[in-house]
């Protein structure tokens, strides 16, 4: 069975990891009878909103908790993560990938990758072990291992053409293929899998399901070459 590690970063599309893509990760990866353990960092969120206005609220809560909501506990910490325990690597999106896990939304193009999540990327794509990305995540991929950081550059999807998220991932030496949220796209060289999932706001949960779903077969295929 293949040892699947899942970063997760907190419990909601406003601030967190996004629930329906999450949950969907791990049906899938049960569905191919993957063992998973889920880790995220333990620090505070960048923010707190209430998801029934879309507010920011005051209080404060800490990524490793809020996403032990999602794993049902099966948690630990991102320090924790061992790249030689693992065969690969999944990250849902949700704006907190863009908050937590990098500083996308408020910096934009001059965003920065929080130093275990780079540590973890760069682990498993130093050691050619595939990575899964869905939403906003692959943001990630393209920031760490595009040409401008040095890297080969890396053939993803963010969903919509000319969107700035689509532009800054160009931007970063890595290459932007449209897709719809049932698509995924695939790049074997880089050994990199991505699926838009919400980054089509008007997708149905059905929809992002089954992108997921393709991006995760997607991962499978590439762990048995």
């Amino acid at each position: 069975m293949a040892r699947i590690a899942v970063m997760l970063c907190g419990s909601g599309r406003g601030d967190g990891s996004e629930i329906q893509e999450s949950v969907s990760v791990l049906v899938h990866l049960a569905r191919h009878n993957a063992t998973v353990r889920c880790f995220a960092p333990d620090q505070d969120q960048a923010d707190v909103i209430d998801h029934a206005t879309g507010k920011p609220m005051t209080e404060r809560r800490n990524c490793m908790r809020e996403s032990a909501r999602i794993s049902r506990g099966n948690i630990a910490p991102l320090t924790a993560l061992q790249i030689a325990d693992h065969d690969a690597l999944v990250i849902p999106g949700g704006f907190g990938a863009a908050k937590n896990l990098c500083t996308f939304a408020t910096d934009g193009p001059a965003m920065t990758v929080q130093p275990e999540v780079k540590r973890v990327v760069l682990g498993f794509a130093q050691a050619r072990k595939p990575m899964a990305l869905c939403c906003i995540a692959p943001m990630i991929a393209a920031r760490l291992l595009g040409k401008a950081a040095g890297g080969p550059g890396v053939r993803l999807t963010l969903g919509p053409a000319g969107s700035p998220a689509a532009q800054a991932a160009e931007s970063f030496g890595s290459v932007h293929v449209p897709a719809a949220a049932t698509e995924a796209v695939v790049d074997t060289q880089a050994r990199v899998v991505t699926s838009p999932a919400y980054m089509h706001d008007h997708a149905t949960p059905f929809e992002v399901y089954t992108g997921i779903g393709r991006m995760i077969d997607g991962l499978r295929q590439m762990l048995g070459r």
